[in-house]
C-alpha cells in the first residue's frame, strides 16, 4: 500500500507515556509515513519537541489552542512565539483556531490569538492547523479579513454540514482533515462527503482523541488512520491506494517544506 500520511496526531501527549515508542511503531507498521504534531500550548512543548527530536517521521508544528486561551493569553502566547522564532525548524501553526463549546467567556481573547497566529503563518509562509467548535460563524469572520492572502492549511477534525464545507473550501488553499467522526454510526459526514472532491481531503487521527470505529471509546493513535482511509475509500467508491495517492498529495500540498 502507499504510504499513508497523518496530518494531526498528538503521540506526545500523557495518554502514550506508556507505550510511546510502541505506538511509533504500530503507525509505521500500519503504512503510515508521516507523523505532523501540532502543538497545545507553552506547556506541551518540551514533550513534542522531545518526541519529534529523537523519532524520524514525526513533524513538529507550534501555535496556542483556543481552549487555553484565559486571562494569561499574552504570557502563553509570548512563550510559544519565543520557541517558534529560536531558530528550530517548525512545518507549520498549529493548532489554533476558536472553541466556544465548553465556554464563551473568552470569545474576543480567542479571536485576537487566532489573528495573531495567522499573522505568524503568512509571516513564516506555513500552513495553519484550524481547530474549530461551536464556532464556525465567528471563524469565517476572522478568516474573512485573509480570503485574498496566500494562506495555506488544514480545517481540522470537519464534521460539519455541506454549506459549512462549502464554505472553508472557497479558501483555495485549504483541506478538510477528515478523522474518525467518518466512522461513527449516526455521522451525517459520509454523505457530505459524497459532494465534496477528493482533491480537497486529507487524512487525520487527532490521536489520542476520536478514535474511528472499531476502536470507538478507547485511546486512538496513528496506526487507526488505515480505519479513517477504508471508510474513504468505500465512500468514494476506490481502493485505499487511490485515497492514500490523493491524501498524501493533497497534504503535502499543504506542508510543503516536509522533506
Amino acid at each position: 500500500m502507499i504510504g499513508l500520511i497523518d496530518t494531526h496526531t498528538h503521540l506526545f501527549c500523557e495518554e502514550f507515556d506508556s507505550d510511546r515508542e510502541l505506538a511509533i511503531i504500530r503507525a509505521k507498521e500500519a503504512g503510515v509515513t508521516r507523523m505532523f504534531m501540532p502543538n497545545i500550548d507553552d506547556e506541551s512543548i518540551d514533550a513534542l519537541l522531545k518526541l519529534c527530536d529523537k523519532t524520524s517521521g514525526c513533524y513538529p508544528l507550534m501555535g496556542l489552542h483556543p481552549t487555553s486561551v484565559a486571562d494569561d493569553w499574552k504570557i502563553r502566547l509570548e512563550k510559544v512565539e519565543k520557541v517558534l522564532n529560536s531558530g528550530r525548524k517548525f512545518y507549520g501553526i498549529g493548532e489554533v483556531g476558536l472553541d466556544l463549546y465548553w465556554d464563551k467567556t473568552y470569545v474576543e481573547e480567542q479571536k485576537e490569538v487566532f489573528r495573531i497566529q495567522l499573522e505568524w503563518a503568512l509571516n513564516l509562509n506555513l500552513p495553519l492547523i484550524i481547530h474549530c467548535r461551536n464556532a464556525h460563524k465567528e471563524m469565517m469572520e476572522v478568516m474573512s479579513a485573509y480570503r485574498d492572502t496566500p494562506l495555506r492549511g488544514i480545517f481540522h477534525s470537519f464534521g460539519g454540514t455541506l454549506e459549512e464545507a462549502n464554505d472553508m473550501l472557497s479558501y483555495k488553499n485549504f483541506m478538510l482533515g477528515i478523522n474518525g467522526i467518518v466512522t461513527f454510526k449516526k455521522s451525517t459526514l459520509p454523505e457530505t462527503l459524497k459532494q465534496l472532491p477528493i482533491d480537497r481531503i486529507v487524512l487525520e487521527t487527532d490521536s489520542p482523541y476520536l478514535a474511528p470505529v472499531p476502536y470507538r471509546g478507547k485511546r486512538n493513535e496513528s496506526a487507526y488512520i488505515t480505519s479513517i482511509a477504508n471508510k474513504l475509500a468505500e465512500i468514494f467508491n476506490t481502493s485505499i491506494d487511490d485515497i492514500a495517492r490523493h491524501t498524501t498529495r493533497n497534504a503535502l500540498k499543504v506542508f510543503q517544506n516536509a522533506d
